[in-house]
């Protein structure tokens, strides 16, 4: 298993996100394009990579990004890593749109790259914790081309009312996974839970999970989405 950071080069006129970047093994035929959560980086994940490999299994490159440092209001304007501002302690109110749209651009180009780089988008999965994970849904189902599935984890739904116009066909019905805490703190499960409902609603096929945890994951989640892998890849 190979780990290197990645510095941005320019794509479609905006220089990529910096990422951290962990192959379970050479010449990779699937990507995992993961998003971290607000005040984390992208090495939040990257010890769990391992438990995403067995037997038989493709090599796959799981790509971490760095969100950019910016203030965060309901932080008292501290600034961190963070994929948009949150304004109000209802997260999926009074919503940062244009850093929004900014990180869904962001996202999508990883996901080009990884395209680029010789893996079909068929073979591309887009996930994301908390923060992050918001981000992951909005880029999944607008993405132009056909992917293999989205992450969403301890998580909730933004520009709602525009997703239903504004989604792509080629993605309608995507497989999704859902998960979360049953006692987190700070994206409350009714927030995932209707997350899921809505996607649902909307004709994905989604696998929702919750867990005995907070705003975290746990090793039953992990187990459960190396299993959602599999199917997938």
């Amino acid at each position: 298993m190979n780990t290197v950071d990645s510095a941005g080069n320019p794509a479609a006129g905006r220089p990529l996100l910096d990422t951290v970047e962990v192959m379970t093994g050479p010449e990779p035929t699937a990507a995992v394009i993961w998003l971290h959560g607000l005040g984390a980086d992208g090495h939040d994940f990257e010890p769990i990579v391992p438990f995403f490999q067995w037997p038989g299994g493709p090599s796959i490159r799981f790509v971490f990004p760095h969100a950019p440092a910016r203030p965060v209001t309901v932080n008292g304007g501290m600034r961190m890593r963070a994929w948009y501002d949150i304004r109000a302690l209802q997260i999926d109110r009074d919503q940062d749109v244009e850093a929004i749209e900014e990180s869904i651009r962001q996202a999508a180009d990883l996901v080009k790259r990884e395209q680029e780089r010789g893996i079909e988008a068929g073979r591309i999965v887009v996930a994301g914790f908390s923060q992050g994970g918001a981000i992951a849904i909005q880029c999944a189902l607008r993405y132009p081309e056909r992917l293999a599935g989205l992450i969403a984890l301890s998580t909730y739904m933004l520009l709602e009312s525009r997703l239903g116009a504004e989604r792509h066909e080629a993605n309608h019905g995507l497989p999704v996974f859902s998960g979360h805490g049953s006692s987190d703190p700070v994206v409350p499960i009714a927030l995932g839970r209707h997350a899921a409902e809505s996607l649902r609603a909307l004709g994905y096929d989604v696998e929702a999970h919750d867990y005995p945890m907070q705003h975290a994951v746990c090793p039953d989640e992990i187990s459960h989405i190396a299993a959602w892998l599999k199917k997938r890849f």
